[in-house]
């Protein structure tokens, strides 16, 4: 097994490791993916440590820090590979996108998409309301649309 456009290998789960980055990255894209905790980059089989309490902590950071909430589009498990066990987390696409970070919002620092090997900041057009005028069931929604460009992180 490889890393691929689906598969994302992490030796470990820290706190530095931006696993909702990785989760939203994969929700985002067409087609989900699996990331493997206990598994370095080069496909060696490390293991865990403590495989329960990093099951947890997993699904505590996924429920936790990503909008809308993608409860019922992952799922966290255990499974042996090389006879040692690791942590898989099986992420579903869905239709309700964008996901992102919360504190972040619909920006770049926020939104993340799977390609290749590698992650996109997700680029959005981020809306303005100016004004809404709602007299005898008219409306009129003025619009101004920014964008940001696009940026590749790898």
């Amino acid at each position: 097994m490889t890393e691929s456009n689906r598969i994302e290998f992490k030796r470990q789960l820290t706190k530095e490791l931006d696993i909702e980055r990785e989760v939203i990255a994969f929700l985002n894209y067409r087609e989900g993916g699996s990331i493997y905790i206990g598994i370095d980059d080069e496909g060696k089989t490390v293991g865990v440590k403590d495989i329960d309490a990093d099951m947890l902590k997993i699904k505590d950071r996924i429920r936790m820090g990503i909008s809308p909430s993608p409860m019922g589009l992952f799922d966290v498990q255990t499974e042996r590979i090389d006879g040692v066990q690791v942590i898989k987390i099986t992420i579903a696409s869905e239709t309700e996108k964008p996901y992102y970070k919360p504190q972040y919002g619909m920006s770049p620092r926020g939104c993340f998409i799977h390609f290749s090997e590698n992650f996109i900041r997700l680029v959005l057009p981020i809306a303005k309301q100016e004004q809404i005028n709602d007299t005898n069931n008219d409306t009129t929604d003025d619009t101004n649309i920014d964008t940001i460009k696009l940026t590749y992180r790898q």
